[in-house]
């Protein structure tokens, strides 16, 4: 009994201030062990009131109450075993200041992350654009996003970007979107003809939606064309670049197949003498 004694209180760090021996080492483990078993139990507990799709973004938010509660166990374990943890803090008071100021963004995108969880502003499939950029959502962490461009390059999204930037979210109110493709034909052409083929083109597109009209808006009398948009219903906002330019190249087809010219810009020059 008396060696183990010598062993448990065998000193790891001695100090005039501070005392860490293999009691003290102990202890904190057995703390931690207990931490680990508790934070698991509250983990089963909450999961079974959550629904399926909430799941995810507790797991991202209980990884960050995780390490903020091991540190906080830790600080209590050390002052309950008799080392004087305000002695440890001021003696690397000049490290951490360090530290806090390049951790600061990081933690800005934890924090940003946990918020964009609980408010759900933000959805996996989610089509957003963000900086001019346009993806699709693919995973939403505790510090960043990923999203997947429509050329099938990784967007990874540090999470203060959402908060500090304007954010598009094309799929909040739902799948559908309402998408234009504007095209101008010359002055003089028949503008019934040229809505009535946009429409047709609209319709026989397989991805746009038909139980919603498309529509024709004369947009204006442009310097060298009449403008026309064409507005079509699509259920997946992320193919948007395909559908249009299978309706362009199709438009372009009709055009040509009823004589309608699409103009080019053309001007006059008087040459003075």
């Amino acid at each position: 009994m008396e060696k183990i004694n010598q062993f448990l209180d065998f000193s790891i760090i001695r100090t005039s201030n501070i005392n860490i021996d293999v009691k003290t080492i102990l202890f904190v483990i057995i703390v931690f062990i207990l931490t680990g078993q508790l934070l698991k139990l509250i983990k089963k507990i909450v999961n079974r009131k959550l629904h399926d799709e909430d799941k995810d973004k507790f797991k991202a938010v209980y990884s960050f109450i995780k390490y903020f509660v091991y540190v906080i166990v830790l600080v209590i374990a050390l002052e309950s075993s008799g080392v004087n943890v305000s002695v440890l803090l001021a003696g690397s008071a000049a490290l951490l200041v360090g530290i806090g100021l390049g951790l600061q963004t990081l933690f800005q995108d934890i924090m940003s992350g946990i918020f964009i969880l609980i408010d759900k502003s933000l959805h996996v499939n989610d089509i957003i654009e963000i900086e001019g950029k346009v993806g699709k959502v693919e995973e939403i962490r505790l510090r960043t996003t990923r999203a997947v461009t429509i050329d099938d390059k990784v967007l990874v999204i540090p999470n203060h970007k959402f908060l500090t930037n304007s954010l598009f979210n094309w799929t909040q109110n739902g799948t559908q979107t309402t998408e234009a493709v504007e095209v101008g034909v010359a002055y003089g052409s028949d503008i019934e003809l040229v809505k009535n083929i946009l429409i047709e083109v609209a319709k026989a597109h397989p991805k746009v939606l038909k139980n919603i009209s498309p529509r024709v808006l004369f947009t204006d009398f442009a310097d060298s064309a009449l403008q026309f948009k064409l507005l079509f219903v699509i259920n997946n906002s992320y193919e948007h670049l395909t559908i249009k330019s299978d309706l362009r190249f199709a438009i372009d087809k009709k055009f040509r197949e009823n004589n309608v010219t699409i103009p080019f810009p053309q001007r006059d020059i008087h040459l003075i003498k």
